[in-house]
C-alpha cells in the first residue's frame, strides 16, 4: 500500500483521450486500475492507440501506465512498455539480478547513496510483463495499521515496507508488491486493511489478489474476516448518512417552498 499521492481531477485526461483511455471526462479503465494510478502505482497492461514516440507513430502498443509528478508540480503520464532487453540498477550484484530474471527471489533490498552523500533504502522487484526492474523508496511504502481488524506491530510494519512476509493473528499473510497494481499479495484472495487517515479509521477492502512468491493460495478468508466486513459496512453505512439527511433536508425544504 501506497498513499494516494495524486487527485483524480489532476489526471492528465488529454493524453488520456489520445491513447483511447478516455472521452472527455470519462475514463475507459477499470477501478482497480484507476486507484493504482492514483496511488503513484502501475496499472496492469492496457492496450495504448495513437502514440508518438520519436517522430514516429505507433497504431497500438500494449503497456502499463504510472503518473509521475513533474519539478513543476504537474503530473506527468509514463508508459511502461515490454522491453526487449532487462537492465538491472548498478547498485545491484550479478547474482541478484540474475535471482530477480529467473524469478528465484521475490524481491531485493539495497541501501543507496544519492550524488550529494545521503543514503536512501530501497526495495527492487522484477516485473516479468515488461521485462524491467522496479525500484521504490521503502520510506514511502505505506504499511496498513491493521489487517481483518487485527493490528500490526511496529516490527511487522517495518518488515512489510521491506518487502518480507507478514502473518497475522487470525493466519493472513501479506506481503508488499511493487508490480502488483493493488501492492499487496496475500495467502487469501480477499481481506480488509484498515489505515488511520487524518485522525479516523478507512477501511480498504481488497479482493482478488494475487498469491505470495511459490506460495498456495487459500479461497477461504481468515478467521477474522467477516467482523472486519461487518465495521467496514457500518463505516459505510455512517458516511452515507449525512447524506440522506441532507438530501431530506433538501426535500422538506422544497416541499415547504411548493405549499407557500
Amino acid at each position: 500500500m501506497i498513499k494516494q499521492q495524486f487527485k483524480r481531477e489532476e489526471l492528465p485526461m488529454e493524453e488520456l483521450q489520445k491513447l483511447g483511455l478516455a472521452d472527455w471526462n470519462v475514463l475507459h479503465i477499470d477501478d482497480d486500475d484507476l486507484a493504482a494510478l492514483l496511488n503513484g502505482r502501475r496499472t496492469d497492461m492496457l492496450r495504448l492507440e495513437n502514440l508518438e514516440q520519436q517522430g514516429l507513430h505507433i497504431p497500438a502498443l500494449d503497456a502499463k501506465l504510472s503518473l509521475r509528478r513533474n519539478e513543476s508540480g504537474g503530473v506527468e503520464l509514463l508508459a511502461h512498455p515490454i522491453y526487449k532487453f532487462a537492465e538491472g540498477p548498478e547498485y545491484l550484484t550479478d547474482t541478484e539480478i540474475e535471482s530477480l530474471e529467473k524469478g528465484e527471489a521475490v524481491n531485493v533490498v539495497k541501501t543507496i547513496s544519492d550524488g550529494e552523500g545521503d543514503k536512501r533504502e530501497v526495495l527492487v522487484e522484477f516485473d516479468k510483463d515488461t521485462n524491467e526492474f522496479i525500484t521504490v523508496d521503502t520510506g514511502k511504502i505505506f504499511a496498513p495499521d491493521e489487517i481483518n481488524g487485527i493490528p500490526l506491530t511496529q516490527q511487522q510494519k517495518k518488515n512489510y515496507r521491506k518487502g518480507k512476509e507478514v502473518e497475522t493473528e487470525d493466519g493472513t499473510t501479506i506481503q508488499y508488491s511493487a508490480k502488483d497494481k493493488q501492492a499487496i499479495r496475500a495467502d487469501r484472495l480477499a481481506l480488509i486493511a484498515s489505515v488511520l487517515i487524518d485522525g479516523g479509521v478507512s477501511y480498504i477492502l481488497f479482493k482478488g489478489l494475487n498469491a505470495l512468491f511459490n506460495r498456495k493460495q487459500e479461497a477461504a478468508p481468515g478467521r477474522n474476516f467477516h467482523k472486519a466486513l461487518e465495521k467496514l459496512k457500518e463505516a459505510e453505512a455512517r458516511q452515507a448518512a449525512p447524506t440522506a439527511h441532507s438530501e431530506q433536508g433538501e426535500d422538506e425544504e422544497q416541499a415547504e417552498t411548493i405549499s407557500r
